[in-house]
C-alpha cells in the first residue's frame, strides 16, 4: 500500500485495470448465467460493464492497496439452470477465466506490440498494461480460493456430496469472517501463492 500511495502515477494507472478487471469479472459471471438461462443478473443491470453497477467499496479497496479483494457479486438463480451443479461451475469459473483471459490478451499486446506501445505512451503505457496483468491474475488468484463468498467456494459447494452440505453452509456464515482473519494474519498467502503461481503458468510469455 504504502508503494502506491508514494507513487501517484501508478496509482492513477491502476485504477482502470482494477476497474476493468472488477466489472469484466463480474459481467463475465452474468453472461454466463444468461447463456444457460438464468436472466437475474439482466433483470438487476448486473450484466454490464459499467463499473458503479458492481462497485464495493470495501472489496476496491483492498484490491487496489492489498492485492486482494473482489467486487459486489452477481445475483444467480440456480433454479434456471437444467443443470445446477455443472451450471453453478460453469458461471463461477466465468469470471475467473474473464481475468484469465484479459492477462492473456495483455501479455500478447506485451509480446507483438510493446515497443510500438511504448513509443507512443511511454512508461505510463507500459505500466497500464502490466498493472492490466498483475491486476487480473491476482484477482483471478484469490476468487479461487474455496473461502465464501470468493468463486471457489461455489464449485467446492458444486462438487460436495448432499450429506456434507451443512458444513458448507457453516462456512458460508462465517466466510468473510474467515476471508478477513486469513487477510489480516497473512495466512491467506499459504493459499493464494500455490494457485496464483499455478496460473501464471498460463501466460504466453
Amino acid at each position: 500500500m504504502i508503494r502506491i500511495l508514494q507513487d501517484p502515477v501508478r496509482l492513477l494507472l491502476t485504477i482502470p485495470a482494477l476497474l476493468w478487471a472488477l466489472s469484466f469479472h463480474e459481467f463475465c459471471h452474468g453472461f454466463a448465467a444468461k447463456m444457460l438461462g438464468d436472466p437475474t443478473a439482466e433483470r438487476y443491470g448486473r450484466l454490464s460493464l459499467n463499473p458503479f453497477a458492481h462497485f464495493d467499496l470495501v472489496g476496491t479497496l483492498m484490491l487496489l492497496f492489498v492485492g486482494f479483494g473482489w467486487a459486489k457479486p452477481v445475483p444467480i438463480n440456480s433454479r434456471y439452470f437444467k443443470n445446477p451443479r455443472r451450471d453453478l461451475i460453469i458461471v463461477s469459473l466465468a469470471g475467473v477465466a474473464g481475468n484469465i483471459l484479459t492477462a492473456i490478451i495483455s501479455v500478447l499486446f506485451l509480446r507483438f506490440l510493446g515497443a510500438y506501445w511504448y513509443s507512443f505512451t511511454g512508461r505510463a503505457g507500459l505500466t497500464f498494461i502490466i498493472q492490466m496483468v498483475n491486476i487480473n491474475m491476482g484477482l483471478a488468484a484469490f476468487n479461487l480460493i474455496p473461502i465464501p463468498p470468493l468463486d471457489g467456494s461455489r464449485v467446492l459447494e458444486a462438487f460436495l456430496p448432499y450429506k456434507y452440505m451443512h458444513y458448507y453452509y457453516w462456512l458460508e456464515r462465517y466466510g468473510m469472517f474467515i476471508l478477513f482473519f486469513l487477510l489480516l494474519t497473512g495466512i491467506i498467502n499459504v493459499i493464494f501463492d500455490p494457485i496464483i503461481n499455478l496460473l501464471w503458468l498460463l501466460l504466453p510469455y
